[in-house]
């Protein structure tokens, strides 16, 4: 089982993951309108903005508070810790 960190200590089985989109389009907002008035809403933004959306196999709908970009590049195994962003510097020094 590959594990993806979605950003501020959440993490999801990359296996489960069918899309990681980006927020900004009218379609998706209204698709992420559409889960949480279904109930199928998973918001792991913590209070910040909302940059991707990962579509699982489920039919739930992710927000993260990340780049579309750097959770591929996450999946992918192409972000080291050496290399994380800016805000996950906190989450890393917990798991030391």
């Amino acid at each position: 089982m590959r594990l993806i960190h979605v950003g501020y200590g959440s993490i999801v089985n990359a296996d489960r993951v069918i899309a990681i989109l980006g927020a900004d389009s009218a379609p998706i907002k209204r698709a992420i309108q559409e889960a949480r008035d279904g109930g199928r809403l998973i918001d792991a933004t913590y209070g910040r903005k909302t940059r991707s959306v990962l579509v699982m196999d489920s039919g739930h709908l992710l927000l993260s508070a990340l780049q579309s970009e750097t959770v591929a590049a996450r999946a992918e195994g192409k972000i080291t810790q050496e290399s994380f962003q800016p805000e996950t510097e906190e989450v890393l020094k917990e798991e030391k």
